[in-house]
């Protein structure tokens, strides 16, 4: 469960995370990561992350591998040999 809640506040956090670092990278005069921050436009960073999160969990909340009432059976050690999971 926190890797799902971690990769959902780095996508969040990404258009931020490469705005300052393309920002700290092509200015001139070095300047802090948060003095980078301040003068940065943090509505449509948010606005990016926001969208990058409901994009990216709707793509694969609607990416299924079965239809409503079928099940999983996990993978299973038969025989000597490993049998992949399925959906029946």
């Amino acid at each position: 469960m926190i890797r799902i809640v971690a990769e959902n506040i780095l996508l969040f956090l990404l258009p931020a995370i490469v705005y300052v670092a393309y920002v700290y990278m092509t200015r001139e005069e070095k300047q802090g990561a948060m003095r980078v921050l301040d003068d940065a436009p943090l509505i449509w960073l948010f606005v990016a992350g926001a969208a990058l999160v409901v994009i990216t969990l709707v793509s694969f909340g609607s990416v299924t591998g079965g239809k409503p009432g079928q099940v999983y059976t996990p993978p299973s050690f038969k025989d000597g040999r490993i049998e992949p999971g399925h959906i029946e």
